[in-house]
């Protein structure tokens, strides 16, 4: 019994993590960046929420909504300004930049905000389901609905609409894209919105499930998210799921079976094992470079 719950623990955290190596994911396969400030927009919209709920006393769907749209809009403005002038640059040119983005939003909440805790002011739950001697904790059973609602949409929407196609398509080539039709810095844009707008959520589940939020609540997770979009593929939206989930499993069943203090060790030692054996990913394709 005690595995069952270490399992469910580990999808409840594996859940969050998939959310947001999602947006990892989607980025790099369509502008071939890896955008680090992305973690810390959880806790952008986290603090967006806690601002509309508990300061402007909106009611919660209302700040909720807001905190993701706003989200979105800061991931396009993030693409527009710090980003797109950089599209021809070197890879470390982005790199150094988007650090520097990482660390901006991570000051500018310190300056706002200060550096204490602030109570999230939602905590969303369902009831408690009771198996046996099992009991899934509602907060647990919303994690993974909400998450999988996401999932399921963004499959849909990539594989079944127009727009979803011009990102599958600027993900091959996007100068072939641009001669068919393509606008291409529209779907970039798109592609940062909906990542940006999952990393929302995430930030949403995350302050609910641990009841605070901090400016640097986004580093680490968003760290651990990212090593769950390299251990599926990065690049790969499935890819993404299949290794945020399997991450916070190992997280949570090294917590319990080996070591507390030593589970960030392991959730680090696989990216590196991942990197040795298989750089693709579990789902990642590996694409020869032509000379």
């Amino acid at each position: 019994m005690k595995l069952l719950s270490q399992l469910l623990n580990g999808l409840n955290a594996g859940s969050i993590y998939a959310l947001i190596a999602i947006g990892y994911t989607m980025v790099y396969g369509i502008a071939k960046m890896i955008n680090f400030a992305h973690g810390d927009i959880i806790m952008v919209g986290a603090y967006i929420v806690w601002l509309a709920i508990a300061v402007l006393g909106l009611p919660v769907p209302l700040g909720l909504l807001i905190g993701v749209a706003a989200c979105a809009l800061l991931g396009i403005l993030i693409e527009k300004i710090a980003y797109k002038p950089l599209r021809k640059a070197p890879p470390l040119a982005v790199l150094i930049t988007a650090i520097g983005v990482s660390y901006f939003l991570q000051s500018a909440s310190l300056l706002i905000f200060s550096s204490e805790k602030q109570t999230f002011p939602v905590t969303l739950a369902l009831p408690s389901i009771t198996l046996g001697e099992l009991v899934i904790p509602g907060q647990t059973l919303l994690i993974l609905i909400v998450t999988a609602v996401c999932m399921a949409a963004l499959t849909f929407f990539i594989n079944r609409t127009k727009a979803g196609s011009a990102m599958l398509a600027v993900s091959e080539d996007k100068d072939a894209a641009q001669l068919m039709g393509v606008n291409v810095n529209k779907t970039i844009s798109m592609t940062f919105a909906i990542g940006s707008a999952l990393a929302a959520v995430a930030g949403i589940l995350f302050s609910s499930s641990y009841v605070y939020v901090y400016p640097t609540m986004g580093s680490l997770v968003g760290i651990k998210a990212f090593v769950a979009a390299v251990l599926g593929g990065i690049g790969s939206v499935p890819g993404a799921m299949l290794g945020g989930i399997l991450l916070g499993l190992v997280e949570s069943l090294s917590k319990t079976y080996i070591s507390n203090q030593m589970s960030n060790a392991i959730v680090f030692g696989i990216l590196i094992i991942v990197l040795l054996v298989k750089p693709s990913g579990l789902l990642g394709k590996s694409r020869p470079e032509k000379v």
